[in-house]
């Protein structure tokens, strides 16, 4: 294998240019003899260890990131998160082109902080990237006590000073209810998350501001919480049944498209014609949603842009550079489909 005397003695330069040249250091290198030795380089087919040079420069090139719920059927109670995966891949993608790469783990549930303090304490990651944020979550508490670099996709405790990006829940939710007022819909139902949910509690802000705006009165029998599961979504619709026919909702937004997808569910079992008599709409735009019968409307989130976004961010972080915004909301979009309709009453 090419070493990087071989690089040198092709070249016909001495050993410290190769390696000024090939550590991207600027020293005493003009920009011809720079590209003579890359040309050189790739003629031999010399290339860099990498595990050498980032012992070097004190550096891994690797960012943690951990899958904190099981997917697929192992999860709980239908529980899935096909956005996280979703993001996974995003995230991965802007790493790799920033050169760096995701290195994933688990951790067991409630207890984050042994793993996240090995791998610091071991040197094996230079940052986190972190999911599926709470209030009082203990790994942004952690991690700001460590004094380690991190970002985060979604929020926490508004005291606590730290570089998130997030989708705009709240903007989202405005749309959805928006464009269901436009269809003529007055009776507008929100499934939401239970009360401990931050990103549940700021779409549910957005439900509430967006009937304010249209001058239409909240009322308490259309807003249902549970967990985010498909069986909650059924559990929806059977509690709007039970309202008297002439108060039931004609339109119903879902926290997600998980939700959502329960929802339809339970609605034609009951005979309740979904994007006839009753409207839907989903968050997150999952893959699934499209081949729907019939397709759920939906609020699409900036899935690739959030994904880009935090490594920006982390890199400035790790760079010790001041960063032009400490945090970002990315508004997301409304992607009309076929489960709304004007109300037939």
């Amino acid at each position: 294998m090419p070493t990087i005397k071989d690089v040198a003695r092709e070249a016909g330069v001495s050993i410290a240019t190769v390696s000024y040249v090939l550590n991207n250091k600027q020293a005493a290198v003009s920009a011809p003899t720079r590209r003579h030795v890359i040309e050189a380089a790739e003629r031999i087919g010399y290339r860099p260890n990498v595990t050498a040079r980032n012992l070097r420069s004190s550096q891994t090139r690797l960012i943690g990131y951990a899958w904190y719920d099981a997917p697929g059927n192992e999860a709980p109670s239908g529980r899935l998160n096909s956005v996280l995966e979703w993001f996974t891949f995003y995230l991965a993608r802007a790493a790799e082109q920033a050169g760096y790469h995701l290195l994933t783990f688990t951790y067991p549930i409630g207890e984050p902080e042994p793993t996240y303090h090995e791998l610091i304490r071991t040197g094996r990651v230079d940052a986190f990237v972190l999911a599926g944020t709470v209030a009082d979550d203990a790994r942004v508490q952690f991690l700001i006590e460590q004094g380690f670099p991190f970002v985060s996709f979604g929020r926490s405790n508004p005291e606590w000073q730290f570089p998130w990006v997030d989708t705009d829940g709240k903007e989202g939710v405005q749309q959805a209810v928006n464009y269901l007022v436009g269809l003529g819909h007055r009776r507008i139902a929100m499934l939401g998350w239970p009360e401990h949910s931050l990103t549940g509690n700021f779409r549910l802000a957005g439900y509430l501001e967006a009937l304010t705006q249209a001058g239409m009165p909240v009322n308490p029998n259309y807003i249902w919480r549970g967990d985010h599961t498909v069986q909650a979504g059924r559990d929806a619709v059977e509690w709007f049944c039970r309202l008297p026919a002439s108060e039931q909702p004609t339109a119903i937004v879902a926290v997600s498209d998980l939700m959502a997808i329960g929802l339809m569910q339970e609605a034609a079992r009951r005979g309740l014609d979904v994007g006839r008599r009753l409207s839907v709409i989903g968050f997150d735009d999952v893959p699934m949603t499209e081949f729907l019968r019939p397709a759920l409307t939906t609020i699409q989130q900036p899935i690739p842009e959030i994904g880009e976004a935090l490594i920006s961010m982390l890199e400035t972080v790790l760079n010790k550079q001041e960063a032009d915004v400490a945090n970002l909301l990315i508004p997301p979009r409304l992607v009309i489909r076929d489960s709304c309709a004007p109300p037939l009453d």
